[in-house]
């Protein structure tokens, strides 16, 4: 697993049929590198989350038949290590909705 920002939104209006209509989001590493990752979850543009990649990545989707290696599994909501102090969440996110 590894932790990235959502940046953006991918939006396909032709794809292959096995990503269905699922969202599609456009991640940032500490680095600056671009992923696309299937997101299950909702997560916002601004949202720290975490990825699961590989053949888990279908099984976070919640089926195995789901053309992704790569998915988020859940948006970080707090974070400590002495590292990551300079760059995690701020405590003044709006609540999410349920």
């Amino acid at each position: 697993m590894e932790i990235r920002k959502v940046v953006g939104s991918i939006v396909c209006t032709h794809r292959n049929g096995g990503l269905g209509h699922l969202d599609l989001r456009l991640l940032q590493d500490l680095k600056g590198q671009y992923v696309v990752a299937t997101d299950p979850v909702d997560a916002r543009v601004g949202d720290w989350v975490f990825v699961v990649s590989g053949s888990a990545a279908r099984y976070a989707m919640g089926n195995a038949a789901i053309l992704t290696d790569l998915t988020i599994g859940g948006v970080i909501d707090h974070w400590e290590t002495e590292e990551a102090a300079a760059i995690q969440p701020t405590a003044s996110l709006p609540a999410r909705a349920a």
